[in-house]
């Protein structure tokens, strides 16, 4: 099977100069616009009317909706892959837990200013030690989250009882994320119910810039810095911005069954979070539960606040503080490229289902850090949108088992390695502003939405009236 399933991935530029839909090529997405040969051929103008028809993604690549069914998806995948070890799964437990602690045992012990005089030295080796104490600590963060998923072993106690107290010591409200995380595979890709990094429409990204829907094709570029300084605000405090107020997830509380939404909006003061026992995001019968996660974080607070008191916090930042941002960092990374990419559709709510939805994620690799210490999350997480109890161990086989029923709706960037893990972060920044449909589609391809931006990369915004 070659690299990927999709056609060719071209970074297309818009030519400011027609009124086309169909964008030229251009050697890069942040190149100068070229005029197309074609732009004015009879040809041209053809394909101009029959690409209206179309459903395009931001490269201009024509989508088609998935047709295949869950079941077809589950009987591809053999038997085997279904079964989980409870010895495996918490062997990987405690190999992480025994690397983060033989990591701090060596520089707590050799990196002082007894053994190491230099300063600068010293400083540049602990700086390394938060790196890859952050990049061990995102594995235990997995394994948590296999737990969430009943991925970990048969038994439901063992997942949730290895799950509170791995997430609680990351500060990780199990049961709380366990619970939204659920909804999120629930509703893969729909825009009314999805639970993360659910993309603002036209009309809502118009609304954030202060400006008019039709005027979006009118807007200047975003500049590199902006880009940038968005990037960063995202991936230092992404994390618990969505635990505090629900950022990147729905806003729909309205709807919510018990009536527990009824006034509630995402936001600093809307009363929507995952502390709360009372958060619209939970029914009332989740309330133990809430409370038994917040409590996993009560405990895992006052252990730091021993440790920085008792050892100083300087320590406690070096030690624990920067490893966290680190996790929290690979963690909004991770999740946001999963979700957020030019080539993949968002669906309205009445031409959502689970199959489309779950093929609404994509597939990239990150080299050994991916497969070994992130436990492939990151290279077979469209499985685990379909079949999201497969243990990571089994996943590599499922996941190959389900490209054969998916062919060419199964979406990966394998082949462009780590590095292009790290081009996609700037990328997805610059080219996935907003979703809308494409323009001209008729019936239900009204309700399948893509990205389109400000940049003049890919495909153009629809033109609206005034």
């Amino acid at each position: 099977m070659s690299s990927t399933a999709i056609p060719k991935r071209v970074a297309l530029n818009r030519n400011p100069g027609t009124d086309s839909s169909v964008p030229s090529v251009s050697a890069s997405p942040f190149d100068s616009p070229r005029h197309s040969p074609s732009s004015t051929s009879l040809s041209s103008m053809a394909s101009d009317v029959e690409n209206k028809t179309k459903m395009l993604d931001t490269y201009g690549n024509e989508f088609k909706i998935p047709d295949y069914t869950i079941k077809q998806i589950r009987d591809a995948i053999p038997a085997h892959c279904f079964e989980r070890s409870p010895a495996i799964s918490l062997y990987y437990v405690f190999r992480d837990i025994a690397i983060l602690a033989s990591i701090f045992y060596v520089f707590h012990n050799y990196v002082t200013p007894e053994t190491i005089p230099s300063m600068p030295l010293r400083v540049a080796l602990w700086t390394i030690y938060t790196v890859v104490q952050g990049m061990v600590g995102t594995g235990v963060w997995v394994l948590a989250h296999e737990c969430g998923h009943q991925a970990f072993s048969p038994s439901k106690v063992l997942n949730d009882t290895v799950g509170w107290i791995c997430h609680s010591a990351l500060l990780v409200p199990y049961f709380s994320w366990k619970i939204s995380h659920g909804k999120h595979h629930k509703a893969t890709g729909n825009l009314a119910r999805d639970m993360v990094f659910v993309p603002k429409t036209r009309e809502e990204y118009a609304s954030r810039v202060g400006k008019a829907i039709h005027e979006l094709n009118e807007l200047m570029e975003e500049t590199p810095i902006a880009t940038a300084t968005n990037l960063l605000l995202q991936q230092l405090f992404g994390w618990p911005m969505y635990l505090l107020t629900n950022v990147t997830g729905h806003n729909n509380h309205e709807r919510q069954p018990e009536g527990r939404g009824k006034g509630k909006r995402n936001g600093y003061f809307g009363g929507v979070n995952h502390f709360n026992p009372s958060s619209p995001l939970y029914e009332a019968k989740d309330a133990k539960l809430i409370a038994l996660s917040d409590l996993g974080l009560a405990i895992t607070g006052s252990i730091l606040y021993y440790v920085g008191s008792t050892y100083g916090w300087l320590n406690l930042l070096v030690w624990y503080g920067i490893p966290y941002l680190w996790v929290n960092h690979w963690l909004v990374a991770i999740t946001y490229l999963q979700h957020t990419d030019p080539t993949l559709p968002h669906y309205k709510p009445e031409v959502w289902n689970f199959a489309r939805g779950a093929a609404a994620t994509i597939d990239r690799d990150f080299g050994f850090v991916g497969r070994h210490i992130f436990h492939g999350i990151i290279e077979t997480h469209v499985l685990h949108h379909y079949v999201s109890t497969i243990p990571f161990y089994n996943a590599d086989e499922a996941s190959e088992a389900i490209q054969k029923v998916m062919g060419s709706h199964y979406r990966t960037e394998a082949h462009t390695g780590w590095t292009g893990f790290f081009k996609a972060l700037w990328t997805s920044s610059r080219v996935c502003h907003w979703v809308e449909p494409t323009e001209g589609s008729k019936g239900e391809s009204e309700g399948v939405l893509f990205y389109r931006n400000t940049n003049g990369v890919g495909v153009p915004p629809a033109k609206l009236s005034k």
